[in-house]
């Protein structure tokens, strides 16, 4: 008889799912990007984020549709490869990969610069050395271990962000920036010019990048059906009130920065005009929180997206499939993203930073193109005003803003895509054989089965 494999183990709850996501956007980054939104939104960052966020809730209820017929650890490279075409799936997937793949090298990178500058006699490989080697071990160990000790890393930067508004409200309410506790000029003020809001949010939908990775764990989610959707759009909310909540009141004490030394490193700045050295050393702990949270969060997903790619056979499955039989991860691709990560002893953060926003707007442009060619064009469901809303309306809105991104997108960033996807194009001819074989794919079962399925 032969032997049953071993599979990812359905143990994480829809809160768990939650704060892996919200751990992958960094709640803390809210303050590194202060200032230079700031300045380009002249005085209004809280409503570039609600902005971004209602922008990016329509790519979210993209997600939310398409899990609900492909469960898997796939994500965007599964919808697409299922509801579009195989090989562009692939491609997709592909893309993705580079932003999965390169955002725990960012992380060690932003580590070692944090330490480094208290540090300075230490060599600075010996911080990636140690950051790499943490988020691996934990990776290593259950997602379950994983996801809790996210949820104290995660639960530490909202306590942070939390005593941030509190002494925030305390100064306004003696006199400091506006002096008015409540006021509508950060999100508002006459003669404010909506490009510049618009350019400022652009940037800032980077912040929420997360909210989609958590997609890449339905395998290891009870009732994913369920709770992987729910999951999706309470990841983006948190995120979006967390961000409005410390931008409102740190653009409220600081409605200008023109005061500041370096308003595209605000973070520090921030923390010592508002409470000196002792908040100051608290932000920067919770800098370092926010790093490790975002390399367990992003380590995590781009294992599982490794996984399923192996599991199809596109990558060698032997090796990217397997499962540790105790713990129920994928060992070797954890290992493999851990050793790719200790390149960041030769990079520096603007190159690895630009390798990541290609792949994340790839994939949300085919989220948002997967719902049409699902549900519009292969099951008709477009037929009814509803359908057409909620089936081609609102996604050609999400790929439209996505679009929006896209011309924001910089130079360096699309051009080392492009490479990538070249590399990628390249391997695909060669393993589907000058495209006379697809790429295999898992089956699911009918989508009427589906809707009824326990899994």
């Amino acid at each position: 008889m032969e032997k049953q494999a071993v599979t990812l183990k359905r143990s994480l709850s829809l809160w768990q799912i939650v704060l892996l996501g919200v751990g992958y956007m960094t709640p803390m980054v809210v303050f590194d990007t202060f200032g230079i939104t700031s300045e380009m939104t002249h005085g209004h960052v809280p409503a570039a984020y609600i902005l971004a966020l209602a922008a990016l809730l329509l790519t979210a209820a993209s997600y939310q549709k398409m899990i609900q017929v492909f469960p898997t650890a796939g994500s965007a490279y599964t919808y697409t490869q299922h509801a579009i075409n195989r090989h562009l799936g692939f491609m997709v997937g592909w893309a993705a990969l580079m932003d999965y793949l390169f955002l725990p090298m960012v992380n060690a990178l932003i580590f070692k610069i944090y330490l480094s500058a208290f540090f300075p006699a230490v060599p600075s490989w010996i911080w990636v050395l140690e950051f790499v080697v943490l988020i691996t071990v934990l990776n290593l160990r259950s997602v379950n271990f994983t996801a809790n000790f996210n949820t104290f890393l995660v639960v530490f930067q909202i306590a942070i962000i939390s005593m941030f508004v509190f002494i925030s409200a305390r100064a306004l309410l003696h006199g400091k920036g506006t002096g008015e506790l409540f006021s509508v000029h950060p999100f508002y003020s006459s003669g404010m010019d909506p490009s510049l809001l618009v350019a400022g949010s652009a940037v800032l939908c980077f912040s929420y990048l997360g909210f989609d990775a958590v997609a890449m764990l339905s395998e290891e989610t009870k009732n994913p059906k369920k709770t992987i959707p729910k999951a999706i759009f309470i990841t983006a909310l948190l995120g979006g009130v967390l961000f409005t909540a410390a931008s409102y009141f740190a653009q409220s004490v600081f409605p200008t920065v023109a005061n500041f030394k370096d308003p595209q490193a605000s973070s520090p700045e921030i923390a010592m005009k508002i409470g000196g050295t002792a908040v100051q050393m608290i932000f920067l702990s919770g800098g370092i929180a926010g790093v490790v949270a975002s390399g367990v969060s992003s380590h995590a997903s781009v294992a599982r997206l490794l996984y399923a790619m192996g599991r199809d056979n596109i990558l060698p499955k032997k090796v990217f499939a397997y499962v540790h039989p105790k713990f129920r991860t994928p060992w070797f691709n954890i290992l493999l993203v851990g050793f790719i990560s200790l390149s960041a002893m030769f990079f520096s953060l603007g190159t690895a930073t630009s390798f990541i926003n290609f792949g994340a707007l790839v994939a949300f442009t085919f989220v948002n193109l997967s719902v049409i060619a699902h549900y519009a064009f292969r099951k008709k469901r477009h037929r009814t005003a509803k359908g057409f809303f909620s089936y081609v309306i609102m996604p050609a809105i999400g790929a439209a803003f996505i679009g929006v991104l896209w011309l924001n997108l910089e130079r360096n960033s699309f051009l080392l895509g492009i490479t990538w996807a070249v590399i990628g194009f390249v391997y695909l001819v060669f393993i589907t054989k000058g495209f006379k074989v697809s790429p295999a794919v898992i089956d699911f079962p009918a989508e009427d089965d589906v809707r009824t399925q326990t899994l």
